[in-house]
């Protein structure tokens, strides 16, 4: 009994420790598998690639290159887009990388749209990386027996299945030939069916190459909403070439689409935790060579031309480079001098009109005198129009003061105008006197507008002019008197009897033969 008591205790111990390291296994396993599932959900670094992208707005150079790329076949680079292939029969057309990608884990977008006038198109689109470029071939546009992964963007059902326009992934170890007549589908690695033709917006497709597994989303190019992407298929375990080229390519057959590519994007994936290596590092030592080589030869060129430049022209050589440019003040003033002279020769212009219309008032006065001077002898019979015309005078003598006001208040116009020219010219002139000048100018235009308004106003109609109306016209005759009437009645009801009369005169004879 004393040995099973003695005991007791130390079956305790070892239970409680037994327990306390399988409680402490079971957290430290937990906390690995919920840190290797952050880890896992945490996304990779994106770093943007422009020697391996293309887009607008200012896509090709003056000489139809694209940078970084060469395009062969019917490809037709402009300044927003790259026409792989025009809405013609059996074309062909391609763009490729000049350079070779090495990047272990990458990401590209891809912005295009295919459009054409029938129901149907052919023969599609396609996206590759491939070992080399393939420049020219029968599988849309590019060569067979390619080494990497295409994913080609199918519009013409060749099968005769109805799985067309379809999305699908195709890889190659240099040894496959492409199956045209099932559209690939016996060597398809993944396959989606999406509708990308005739889009209201641009379709965007984005394709994922990290850790072995390569995944395609689209956008259905029914939203401008860039980010709105929807899943098509993923590759699991997916070994590609860790150098290669990026390519578009595009055909069309008896069919024909128009297949645009906006834009080309490659960003490098690089995982959480490892830093991306420095661009230096993506050049090779020759390359580096080679540029050094040339930059030290441009210096030295450079350095000689300015030499040359010194010995002709040794009298710039102690001015600072910074003079020869027009500064932001010099820019001011110099906008400020040419509105107040476009504002001198709008003046100037109505100034001339206005000369015109004094001149044409003067010329209504004189006539309108040498009326009222002809018919002053008459004055029992005309008394009422020497009133008018009398007022006709009154008003165009107050026209004629009016007028030689605002002529006046442009002479002073044109003498302020004429006065900022001169201190400006002079010597620089204050901002504060520029403002009173310019608001003195803007008084007198107000003025001269309210004046002119009032003219406009005042100019009534000649009381002296008679409306002159039309006589009436007499009422019309009516077409048909009563006696035409009565005597076309009797004349119809006539005719009427006669024709029955000689209707049953006939009758009658052709009865006398039965």
């Amino acid at each position: 009994m004393a040995v099973s008591i003695a005991q007791r205790p130390a079956a305790n111990a070892r239970l409680l420790i037994l327990t306390f390291l399988t409680t402490l296994i079971f957290h430290r396993s937990v906390a690995d598998v919920a840190a290797g599932a952050s880890t896992s959900e945490e996304p990779p670094h994106r770093r943007f690639e422009y020697k391996y992208s293309f887009k607008g707005p200012h896509l090709s150079q003056t000489d139809g290159s694209i940078p970084f790329w060469i395009h062969t076949g019917n490809a037709i680079p402009s300044a927003d887009q790259v026409r792989i292939t025009p809405s013609l029969r059996s074309q062909r057309g391609t763009v490729w990388t000049k350079n070779r990608v090495n990047f272990e884990h990458w990401e590209a977008e891809v912005t295009f749209r295919v459009s054409g006038r029938g129901r149907m198109g052919a023969d599609g689109l396609a996206v590759w990386f491939t070992t080399a470029q393939g420049l020219d071939g029968p599988v849309y546009g590019a060569a067979d027996q390619w080494n990497g992964v295409g994913v080609f963007f199918d519009s013409f059902d060749n099968d005769g299945k109805k799985n067309n326009p379809a999305i699908i992934v195709v890889g190659n170890n240099g040894n496959l030939v492409y199956d045209h007549q099932n559209d690939g589908t016996t060597q398809a690695l993944g396959t989606c069916l999406r509708d990308f033709r005739n889009k209201p917006y641009p379709v965007r497709a984005k394709i994922t190459y990290y850790k072995k597994t390569l995944t395609v989303l689209i956008n259905n190019g029914f939203t401008p909403d860039k980010e709105d992407y929807e899943f098509c298929t993923k590759v699991d375990n997916m070994v590609i070439p860790t150098e290669g080229f990026f390519g578009i390519s595009a055909a069309t057959g008896g069919l024909a689409d128009d297949h645009d590519v906006l834009s080309f994007l490659l960003f490098r994936l690089t995982e959480p935790g490892q830093q991306p290596p420095p661009p230096e590092s993506e050049i090779p030592k020759e390359e580096k060579d080679k540029y050094q080589e040339e930059f030290q030869n441009f210096q030295q060129e450079l350095d000689k031309k300015k030499e040359e430049f010194q010995k002709e022209h040794p009298d710039v050589q102690g001015e600072p480079i910074e003079d020869l440019y027009e500064t932001v003040n010099d820019r001011e003033i110099r906008q400020v001098f040419e509105g107040q002279n476009r504002i001198h020769l709008e003046i100037k212009q109505l100034h001339r009109q206005l000369a015109m219309i004094l001149d044409e008032q003067r010329r209504y006065v004189s006539v309108i005198t040498d009326e009222v001077g002809k018919k002053g002898a008459n004055a029992e019979s005309g008394q009422l129009d020497v009133q008018h015309l009398g007022s006709v005078v009154a008003t165009q003598q107050e026209v004629l003061k009016n007028l030689h006001e605002l002529r006046n208040s442009f002479h002073e116009s044109l003498k302020q105008i004429g006065s900022v020219q001169h201190q400006g010219n002079a010597g620089g002139m204050g901002t504060y006197e520029t403002i009173q000048h310019f608001n003195d100018i803007k008084e007198h235009l107000h003025t001269v507008k309210r004046d002119v308004e009032h003219l406009v106003q005042r100019n009534v109609p000649n009381p002296a002019e008679k409306v002159v109306k039309c006589p009436e016209l007499p009422p019309m005759p009516s077409c048909l008197s009563t006696i035409h009437f009565v005597i076309f009645i009797v004349v119809q009801s006539v005719l009427f009897f006669c024709y029955i009369m000689y209707k049953s005169q006939q009758e009658a004879a052709a009865k006398k033969f039965f």
